[in-house]
């Protein structure tokens, strides 16, 4: 499993580069100021590092004890991806309607196109860190001789 340096890695970097990103996008999709937009980014940003942090932990734990082990499939890693938006969408409606002044329809409506991007970038960028940093357990699974 990851250290908690490591999670904290994760978690961070994933929040700074998503935000990097979904700031001009949401501002240039919705119409509205950046500043706004990136209020709200900012402010979802620090509640998402902390779901990351406890989701992560959490999904990890249960994969363990049930796998006997922490390595992802395709399917699982979509699984993972789905639930942590889905956790998060719940968490962030009334935040986007009360900060922008919106209907909860039109909070419903950004905050599903920011889980659609959040759910397609979440599975890129935890592939791309498994990649970057890969636990040791994974690497000597690669390096096994295939019988």
């Amino acid at each position: 499993m990851r250290s908690t340096s490591d999670r904290i890695r994760h978690a961070i970097s994933f929040e700074i580069i998503g935000l990097a990103l979904i700031t001009p996008l949401g501002a240039l999709a919705f119409g509205m100021p950046m500043a706004d937009i990136g209020v709200v980014g900012v402010a979802s940003a620090t509640i998402a590092t902390g779901w990351n942090y406890l989701y992560n932990l959490g999904f990890d734990h249960v994969m363990q004890r049930l796998t006997g082990g922490t390595r992802k499939t395709v399917a699982i890693r979509i699984a993972h991806a789905v639930l942590f938006e889905g956790g998060l969408l719940i968490a962030l409606l009334p935040l986007i309607a009360w900060y922008l002044g919106v209907s909860l329809a039109e909070a419903f409506m950004m905050d599903v196109s920011f889980a659609l991007f959040y759910l397609v970038y979440a599975f890129v960028f935890n592939w791309a860190y498994d990649r970057i940093f890969p636990l040791p357990d994974w690497q000597q699974a690669a390096e096994a001789p295939q019988g």
